[in-house]
């Protein structure tokens, strides 16, 4: 690991993760002083379900794939984690073991603040345990929706919902300064969903022919976020 507090990319990242840039600036001057830097090839991975808490991570480049692996090795994809995006949290706040594993989407570069290093921010600075206990809430707010949609919505909705979710959450705004883009694959997407790529790829080429959103390599533009909430909502059209 290499350390850098003043390189301009960790200033990006934390104006880009909407909760850090909400910091005091005396804790993110401290934040700084105390991360370091990680570079991990496609693939390699992060930590391990059942490891303990080592630290807290940031996306710099590249991405972050949160998943598990079922009785019969298929993979359950929970969130592929852009730039701007922090993850980490929960093992260091209840002391218990990683409960899914993360491994490198590509090329990626992660800042990491130690398990040490965290607790004694926390110390220095109390007033961040009531701005921790509303992150986690707003996961698990995040949690339960998933979880309901899967019971509740058909596939077309499930999607453009779980991209909206996204694109909020992890996504990152255009050049243009009016679209949101996904740093997600049709295969992650799949994935996420417990559907088929192909099935993903149909639905997406039919959401594009609308001008609702436009595909990338590895990269989803929203363009008419109102179509898509609406569709979200379960206003399909009626040749869907």
């Amino acid at each position: 690991m290499s350390s850098n507090s003043d390189d301009p990319s960790l200033a990006r990242l934390l104006g880009k993760n909407r909760w850090f840039s909400e910091l005091p600036a005396s804790v993110i001057s401290d934040i700084r002083a105390q991360v370091r830097h990680r570079h991990l090839g496609d693939g390699e991975c992060v930590y391990a379900k059942g490891d303990l808490p080592d630290g807290l991570y940031g996306v710099v480049s590249g991405a972050a794939r949160i998943s598990n692996i079922g009785l019969d090795g298929r993979e359950a994809v929970l969130a592929i984690l852009s730039p701007g995006s922090w993850f980490g949290e929960i093992s260091l706040i209840d002391g218990l073991p990683r409960s899914h594993d993360t491994h490198a989407s590509g090329p990626t570069e992660l800042l990491f603040l130690s398990r040490q290093n965290f607790q004694q921010l926390l110390d220095r600075h109390p007033e961040l345990y009531p701005l921790f206990m509303r992150l986690l809430c707003r996961r698990l707010r995040v949690t339960f929706a998933v979880q309901e949609d899967s019971a509740l919505l058909p596939l077309p909705a499930r999607l453009v919902k779980r991209l909206l979710m996204h694109a909020h959450n992890y996504g990152q705004t255009e050049p243009d300064g009016n679209h949101l883009a996904v740093q997600l694959s049709q295969e992650s997407l799949g994935l996420m969903l417990n559907s088929s790529r192909q099935s993903v790829n149909k639905l997406l080429k039919r959401m594009e022919q609308a001008d609702w959103l436009r595909v990338r390599y590895g990269q989803i533009v929203i363009l008419d976020e109102p179509a898509l909430n609406r569709m979200a909502g379960g206003e399909l059209p009626a040749d869907w």
